[in-house]
């Protein structure tokens, strides 16, 4: 899988040959396209993909260009696991968020579980605290939260809020997120 922010940028790249294989970093070339899939977002919104799929020259390993608004091997956007995420950081149990997100318990539950691993969220504070000062150097202050997740969370969110200042991006600050972790904004299963 190849975490892609714009799919319209990621065909460019492709015509232009710029796109390597994470896997031997040899030129990738179009190879049809995954299957059709919904997605949903917040509240009762819905998003209908067609992901690219890409095979490499070199090694031929095939992989799948996954738009950063959306999570790896999940029914729903990053901005709604990310939204969940916030909400169980300000210390909601999987009930209310499932009441407030219109989810069902279970998959609350799976996400806070994944979300909320600590070894994972050492992962994504790093990747967040990387961007951020990448972004902006001297903007960059430790956080103030009070739990592994919330500093996770502040520091993605921070990366994204200056890349999108400074760089004049209009990406939503979730899909920035979603380039950010690589579409692992849970952890593997």
């Amino acid at each position: 899988m190849i975490v892609i922010g714009d799919p319209g940028d990621a065909e460019l790249y492709l015509t232009d040959g710029a796109m390597g294989c994470p896997a031997c970093g040899s030129r990738v070339a179009r190879w049809g396209y995954g299957r059709r899939r919904t997605v949903r977002g917040l509240g009762t919104a819905t998003v209908t993909v067609r992901p690219r799929r890409v095979r490499c020259d070199a090694c031929a390993a095939t992989h799948i260009l996954l738009p950063a608004a959306l999570a790896a091997r999940r029914a729903d956007t990053t901005e709604v696991i990310g939204t969940a995420l916030v909400h169980k950081s300000r210390g909601y149990g999987f009930r209310r968020i499932a009441a407030i997100m219109g989810r069902a318990e279970s998959t609350v539950r799976r996400w806070l579980r994944r979300g909320t691993d600590p070894a994972h969220l050492q992962l994504l504070w790093r990747q967040g605290v990387r961007r951020w000062c990448q972004a902006a150097p001297w903007a960059f202050e430790h956080p103030c939260a009070d739990t592994d997740l919330a500093y996770a969370l502040n520091a993605l969110g921070g990366a994204a809020y200056w890349n999108r200042r400074l760089r004049g991006l209009t990406d939503p600050p979730w899909t920035m997120i979603g380039i950010y972790t690589n579409g692992g904004l849970l952890a593997p299963p």
